[in-house]
């Protein structure tokens, strides 16, 4: 069954002290574009995620936000042991020279300014990948899910289109004959007009309507129509990507109704034509979204 383009999803998992969310949409586009927002400390996941999405979806432009909630604070103090040091040193030589009895006491120390400082937290990049690839599986699946569903409306649609154009195409196959047998008739009574009674020759009389006929044929067009509309019923049930051969086979369906209609002699036919045309046109639209 086919799949639209359009969906969302998002997922969740931890790993040691390495939670992970990740939320997945996608959109139409021509080709699979995949557009990783992730922090600066994950960065070296970006090319492993947009890969993973790229396996798993052949169309769209699909976003993919990854957002670290470490499992611990994301902060970690820092002491710096040898201004420590130094500090201790300088306290207790000003307080011998002061005459301070006072000793210089740890607090003293860690509360001197630049001793404690807080630092980022590393990541664990081993389980962040594991979080990440777990929480970025559940996200597709999610995502391809909403997909099928609105690929199971799309084929629905698809599906009604393609009847009501197979119909316009069994009428204008019925039509055809009647348009060679109407231009017999008013050739033959132009000629008896024009030649007052005169009875023209049944043989050339024939060779005209036929090669009036030729000129009308309007068979090939009709059957590689109907290939055409045969081959897209195919493709709404089977489990490959189709969106492109779609598109490939709305524009030779165009191509083929534009040269019925520059063929067509008749009133009703032209009218057909353009609705025809018209349910054409509202086929490409829809298939714009297939996967």
């Amino acid at each position: 069954m086919i799949r639209s383009m359009t969906g969302f999803g998002a997922g969740r998992a931890e790993q040691a002290d390495e939670e992970i969310d990740v939320e997945a949409r996608s959109v139409n586009h021509k080709f699979c574009e995949v557009k990783v927002r992730l922090p600066r400390e994950l960065a070296a996941l970006e090319l492993e995620v947009s890969r993973t999405v790229k396996e798993r979806l052949a169309r769209g432009g699909i976003e993919v936000s990854l957002r670290r909630r470490p499992g611990r604070s994301a902060l970690a103090p820092r002491v710096d042991t040898a201004l420590a040091q130094e500090y201790a040193r300088a306290f207790a030589e000003i307080g011998a020279r002061l005459g301070l009895p006072d000793a210089v006491s740890l607090r003293d120390v860690l509360s001197a300014d630049g001793v404690v400082t807080l630092e980022e937290r590393a990541v664990d990049l081993v389980a962040a990948r594991s979080a990440v690839s777990a929480a970025l599986g559940q996200a597709l699946a999610a995502l391809i899910a909403m997909r099928q569903r609105e690929g199971e409306a799309l084929a629905r649609d698809l599906e009604g289109r393609i009847a009501q154009m197979e119909t316009f195409v069994a009428r204008v196959e019925a039509l055809a004959p009647q348009s060679i047998e109407h231009y017999r008739t008013r050739l033959h009574e132009r000629i008896q007009e024009v030649a007052r009674g005169f009875t023209p020759d049944p043989a050339r009389l024939a060779q005209e309507v036929a090669l009036f006929a030729d000129r009308l044929d309007v068979t090939e067009e009709i059957t590689r129509l109907r290939s055409h509309l045969a081959q897209t019923r195919r493709l709404l049930s089977g489990t490959e990507p189709a969106g492109r051969k779609m598109e490939f086979l709305v524009q030779e369906m165009h191509r083929e109704a534009n040269t019925i209609g520059s063929k067509s002699q008749s009133a009703d036919i032209a009218a057909l034509v353009v609705a025809l045309k018209a349910e054409i046109e509202r086929l490409r639209e829809q298939v714009q979204n297939v996967e």
